[in-house]
């Protein structure tokens, strides 16, 4: 694959897919300087792997996988990332829940609940809130598709409780 060709493939994708790069980003990156960070990672890497790409999986498949495996090792490198992912979190429990809408703070308090999981059990959660199915899960993470089924029940009835445990 010539250069250029190469490079007008990596921009298209990353024209029509960069939400997952920015979901994914989001998830496992609070802080707004590692997500940006994060997200240049991921680019360079889809970029490094355009020319393997196969067009038997779908696209967004293939950068689930990149951008996910990208994310928990970017995660993993740095130890102080978890001090400021805490930082984080405690600071949204503390945001007066009369600013919000109900429905907001539901969501503000799911993302929370969603961020304080396992890495793998947050990609999980990502996929599974984007609606794919536990084929495209177990191909992007490269699991069984009834050890799919069976942790999105676990983490769903963990999520759950805990949802249930900081309502009341």
């Amino acid at each position: 694959m010539k250069k250029q060709e190469q490079q007008h493939i990596f921009e298209s994708i990353i024209e029509q897919h960069k939400g997952i790069l920015f979901k994914v980003a989001r998830t496992y990156c609070p802080d707004e300087e590692d997500r940006q960070d994060l997200i240049q990672e991921m680019m360079i890497q889809i970029w490094q792997s355009v020319h393997k790409y196969n067009d038997q999986y779908k696209i967004s498949t293939w950068l689930y996988r990149i951008s996910l495996n990208v994310a928990i090792s970017f995660y993993r490198k740095n130890s102080t990332r978890t001090k400021k992912f805490t930082d984080l979190n405690e600071q949204m429990i503390e945001i007066p829940a009369e600013e919000k809408s109900e429905n907001e703070t539901q969501l503000n308090l799911l993302e929370q609940l969603i961020s304080e999981l396992k890495e793998i059990d947050k990609a999980l959660m990502i996929l599974y809130l984007e609606d794919k199915s536990h084929i495209e899960i177990a191909e992007i993470l490269g699991m069984s598709v009834s050890n799919v089924g069976t942790k999105v029940g676990r983490i769903k009835e963990k999520l759950k409780t805990r949802f249930s445990q900081l309502k009341s």
